[in-house]
Parts: structure tokens; C-alpha cells; sequence
């Protein structure tokens, strides 16, 4: 066993080499490449199943319920791997989590290739794009952790929001790659089982990366946390960062040990608990609120499109994507110069307003209503490049990862909402009132994060925890 007061001889000695500006600065360029490699494989495998629908409807001989099945296990999936990879990832470690994520990732992409054409296809395309969607999940918990615990605090913002850039620009590449290809006479099997190409580079990429010195810290091995600082982190407010989080730990621990408590591993009672039930209400909450009405526009926004001969193929699929990509660059290059609420609450506040006009103006010129769907698709997409962030950086260390998953995970209800609900209400209630609900969804998370978003720009880990936790 692992003493957690001693360091071993291998960590503890460094070549000037080992601990040299550039060494660390390569690092951090590679932790930020493999993660958002992660999250386009994610846009990726989510997309590349559009461009193949025909092809595979014929081959498969699929009826509406069986294409239902196999667009929906992702998302299922999602529901699963989220929160079982954030509890694993706080147990166990973000470091072995994050390679056997991607394994999971690289084996259930090269299962596609032999899907077979008889009865059980069905099954198996759906199970195969279940443990897919249980892989995207476990990014969201693992990675983000990871990558926050690494970050320097004055550039933590950017590098999270990266992600969600990535995962649009991997949904678009999809689209691109699929459509081309399919147009080239591929076989679906090829076409969709191309990710596999990447996530065995991610694989390969991911081995030999470090254990995050804050997850060590949890666990009590500091000189460990110490000597991966040591070696990896380049920015000396990180290293305050690091042992700002020692400091709070150890005082934490005295406050369990002078209340005969015993501080316990993370669990999901812990997220509800006295000291944490406003940061889980707050970060699932505005996620739930961001993706709900999003999924529910995407659903007919190609249609207002198509009135304008922009609709469907390229310009649909593409387009749409394109201008949510900017919206989320925007919020990037932002974010660690204006904060967080400034790009948080507002948004919302406004992406409510453009859904209720949509809503109650039922003879609005047709150009106006285009002009605010494309409005609503550049500020929602900016607020939620949020949901990126602000899990990452309120949870304390322990509950980081579980914190992150069940956050994702309740998003996910609402991704299914906005997916398998709106098409029976415009049938039920109509258009309007559709957009009605829609815009109230918005609004309370606009409530919600007027109420409970915080400011973390430029903080450390260790100063927002100890905010949020009293």
C-alpha cells in the first residue's frame, strides 16, 4: 500500500529537464489537446450517424421505433455514465478513469464495424451507441475535473470552455466527413465506425498522464500532490492554488476530528447535504434550463430555414451549427476577462424573452421570427458554454467529479424533453404555446442563476470551494 506520507524515489527526484518551463508548458498543451479531443469524438459519434440514416434504415430494414432506439441510446447512456464515472473518478482517481473512459470509447467504435444485418442488428447498433453515449458521460465527469485542477485560474475559463467549441466543431466535421463519404458510396459501417480512428490516438495520447494533485489531496497523500505540482505546473499561483487546497483540507479534517466525524468518500447524499445542495441545485438546474429549450428549437429550426431555401442538407446541418460554434467562441474569449454571471445570467434573461415574442406573436414577419431563432441560437449557445464551467470550479475536490456527472446527467433529461416532447405538444397545443413553455424554461434558469450563479473568475479552486461550501 501506497504510504500517503511518503513520497517515492521516483517522483521525488527531477532532471532540471523534468521540471523546465518547457516541459510543463508541452504538458498542459497536451492535457488540453487529449481533453478536447475527448469532447470532438463526443460531437463526433453524436453526428455521423445523420448523413448514414438512409442507407441504414434500408439496409437494417428499420421502422420509426427501432431508429428511435438507436438515436436514443446515446442519450441514455449519457444519463448512466455521467454520474457511475464522476463517483468512480472521485473513488478512484481522475487518472486511470480518464484512460479507461477512452478504451470504452475506442472498443465500442470498432464494434460498429460488425454490426450484422439479421434480427439482433437492432440491438446491437443500440447497445453499441448505449456504452458510446456511457463514454461521452464519463468525459464530462472526468475530464472536466481533471482539466480544472490543472489550469491556472487566470486562463481555467478559456481552456474548460475549449471544450465545447470542440464538441461543435466534431458534430459539424461529422456531418462533413459522413456526408461526403456517404456521397462517395462508403458503406454505413465504415462511415460511422471512422471514430474509431481517433479515439485510438486519444487512447495512446492519454497514457502516462499524471494523477491530479488535488485528488491526491483528498485521498491524504499530499507529498505526492506536492511532487506532480513540482514537476507539472508551471504557473506559481497554481502552486498557491495547490496548497491553499492542502491547507483547507487539513482544517477540514480537524473540523471532522474535533466533531468525532469522519470525513467520507464522495457519494450522492453528499450533493444534497447542508453545505452543497445550492451548488447541485444551481449547476443542474442551469444546465437542465440551458439544453431543454435548445433541443426543442433544433427540432424545427430547419424548418423556418427551409422557407427560405436554406433549409435541410448543408445549410441546415452546417449552418445551424456554425452559428451556435460562434456563439460559444464568443463566450470564450470573454470569459476570463468579463467572468462568469456577466455571460450567464443575462443571456438567459434575453434567450427567455426572444421564446416568449416567438410564442405570442403568431403573425410575426417570417424574416423576424428566422432573425430570432438564429438570435436565440448565438446567446444560448454563449450561456451554455457554462455548463462546462461552473461544475468544474464549485464543487470541492471530493464531490468534483460526482458533482460534474449528476449535473450532466439531469441535463440529459431535459435533452430528451426538448428531443421526444416538443413534436407531441406542437401536435397537442400548437407552435405558440410550445414556445411559451419553452421561454419558461428559460426563465427559470434565469431565476435560478440570478439567484445562486457566483463569480469565479481569477479564483483558485480552493477559494471558490470554501465560498460555496459555507
Amino acid at each position: 500500500m501506497i504510504n500517503p506520507t511518503k513520497t517515492t524515489a521516483t517522483v521525488d527526484t527531477f532532471s532540471s529537464k523534468e521540471t523546465s518551463s518547457r516541459f510543463k508548458r508541452r504538458f498542459m498543451v497536451r492535457l488540453v489537446a487529449v481533453f478536447i479531443g475527448g469532447m470532438f469524438l463526443d460531437g463526433y459519434i453524436l453526428g455521423i450517424i445523420g448523413p448514414v440514416t438512409g442507407p441504414m434504415r434500408s439496409d437494417l430494414q428499420l421502422d420509426a421505433l427501432s431508429l428511435g432506439m438507436i438515436a436514443a441510446g446515446p442519450l441514455a447512456g449519457i444519463f448512466i455514465g455521467s454520474p457511475l464515472a464522476g463517483w468512480a473518478t472521485d473513488k478512484f482517481g481522475r487518472k486511470p478513469m480518464f484512460l479507461v473512459d477512452m478504451g470504452l470509447f475506442l472498443v465500442a467504435s470498432a464494434a460498429q464495424f460488425f454490426v450484422t444485418s439479421g434480427d439482433g442488428a437492432v440491438i446491437q447498433l443500440a447497445l453499441i451507441r448505449f456504452l458510446m453515449g456511457v463514454a461521452i458521460g464519463g468525459e464530462y465527469s472526468i475530464g472536466g475535473p481533471l482539466l480544472s485542477e490543472f489550469s491556472p485560474p487566470k486562463l481555467r475559463g478559456r481552456l474548460l470552455g475549449l471544450t465545447l467549441i470542440a464538441w461543435y466543431v466534431g458534430f459539424m466535421m461529422a456531418f462533413i466527413i459522413g456526408t461526403l463519404l456517404h456521397d462517395a458510396g462508403t458503406p454505413w459501417r465504415l462511415v460511422i465506425g471512422t471514430s474509431t480512428i481517433l479515439a485510438f490516438v486519444l487512447f495512446i495520447a492519454r497514457i502516462g498522464l499524471p494523477e491530479s494533485p488535488s485528488w491526491l489531496i483528498t485521498k491524504g497523500r499530499r507529498e505526492e500532490a506536492l511532487a506532480i505540482a513540482h514537476k507539472y505546473v508551471e504557473s506559481p499561483q497554481m502552486h498557491n492554488s495547490i496548497t491553499e487546497e492542502i491547507d483547507l483540507r487539513m482544517l477540514q479534517e480537524a473540523q471532522a476530528a474535533k466533531g468525532r466525524t469522519k470525513i467520507k468518500n464522495a457519494s450522492f447524499g453528499m450533493l444534497f447535504s447542508r453545505e452543497h445542495w445550492r451548488t447541485t441545485l444551481f449547476t443542474a438546474g442551469f444546465w437542465f434550463c440551458a439544453v431543454t429549450p435548445y433541443f426543442a428549437i433544433a427540432t424545427f429550426a430547419d424548418d423556418v430555414l427551409s422557407q427560405f431555401g436554406f433549409g435541410g442538407g448543408w445549410a441546415g446541418g452546417v449552418g445551424l451549427s456554425a452559428l451556435a460554434a460562434a456563439g460559444v467562441v464568443t463566450t470564450v474569449l470573454l470569459i476570463d476577462k468579463l467572468g462568469r454571471r456577466i455571460l450567464t445570467v443575462p443571456g438567459q434573461w434575453l434567450c427567455a424573452g426572444i421564446l416568449l415574442v416567438i410564442g405570442i406573436w403568431a403573425d410575426a414577419p417570417a424574416i423576424l421570427v428566422l432573425a430570432l431563432f438564429l438570435a436565440f441560437s448565438f446567446f444560448n449557445a454563449g450561456y451554455t458554454t457554462l455548463t462546462q464551467v461552473y461544475p468544474a470550479e464549485v464543487f470541492p475536490a471530493p464531490l468534483r467529479g460526482i458533482g460534474m456527472g449528476f449535473a450532466a446527467a439531469f441535463s440529459r433529461i431535459g435533452a430528451a424533453l426538448g428531443t421526444f416532447a416538443l413534436p407531441w405538444a406542437i401536435s397537442n397545443i400548437g407552435l405558440g404555446p410550445s414556445m411559451v413553455v419553452a421561454a419558461v424554461v428559460a426563465l427559470l434558469g434565469a431565476i435560478l442563476s440570478q439567484w445562486l450563479a457566483p463569480e469565479t473568475k481569477g479564483r483558485t479552486l480552493a477559494e471558490i470551494s470554501a465560498d460555496v461550501s459555507h
